[in-house]
């Protein structure tokens, strides 16, 4: 049968010990957290680096299109012309694979 004077002792022990046992549980909890936290931030800061640079050149695109977009559509048809002529007048335009041609 248990003596009631070793469970005091015991407590006095064991009270201590889950005390320091769960701070420092929370402590790598918190730890975790904090590592989680700037593992996100870098993965967002570059994400939104990446999306600036894409933003730039879709821009840079989109000034290509608009300020020569007839200019390259007249480049073009010059291409097709000057193809039709080297290849004999065959006419074929340049979207149409040598497959096709045969």
């Amino acid at each position: 049968m248990w003596d009631w004077a070793y469970l005091v002792p015991l407590a006095g022990i064991s009270i201590p010990i889950i005390v320091i046992w769960t701070k420092h549980q929370q402590k790598l909890a918190e730890m975790r957290i904090d590592s989680t936290a700037d593992a996100t931030a870098e993965k967002a800061a570059q994400y939104a680096s990446q999306v600036q640079r894409l933003e730039d050149r879709v821009q840079v695109l989109e000034r290509i299109v608009t300020d020569r977009g007839y200019d390259v559509a007249t480049q073009i048809e010059a291409l097709r012309d000057t193809r039709s002529v080297e290849d004999g007048g065959s006419g074929v335009p340049l979207n149409v694979s040598s497959k096709e041609k045969a």
